[in-house]
């Protein structure tokens, strides 16, 4: 397949060969271990919408600080106390 790439030079289909060259290794990691970095991407993508919403960052310390305690650490929940008794609910 690779060869037939090369003869017909296709721009299209070279780019997507180099791609696969370059990284055949990964590609086929995936089908051995059966694992991706979707994760780590995935966490990528809510760090910069954090950052998006507070149009940049000026105290750092801060900024890791509420990092830490909105996407490390489990949620936590206060109940109200007009809901703790659920009986006396219609």
């Amino acid at each position: 397949w690779f060869k037939e790439v090369e003869e017909a030079d296709f721009k299209s289909f070279s780019t997507l060969r180099k791609t696969i060259m370059n990284h055949y290794r990964d590609i086929l990691n995936y089908f051995y271990q059966r694992s991706t970095n979707a994760a780590a991407e995935s966490f990528n993508a809510k760090i910069k919408n954090f950052r998006m919403q507070l149009r940049g960052v000026k105290d750092r310390t801060f900024f890791l600080f509420r990092l830490t305690k909105l996407f490390a650490e489990p949620p936590t929940f206060a109940l109200d106390p007009y809901f703790s008794d659920l009986e006396s609910l219609p």
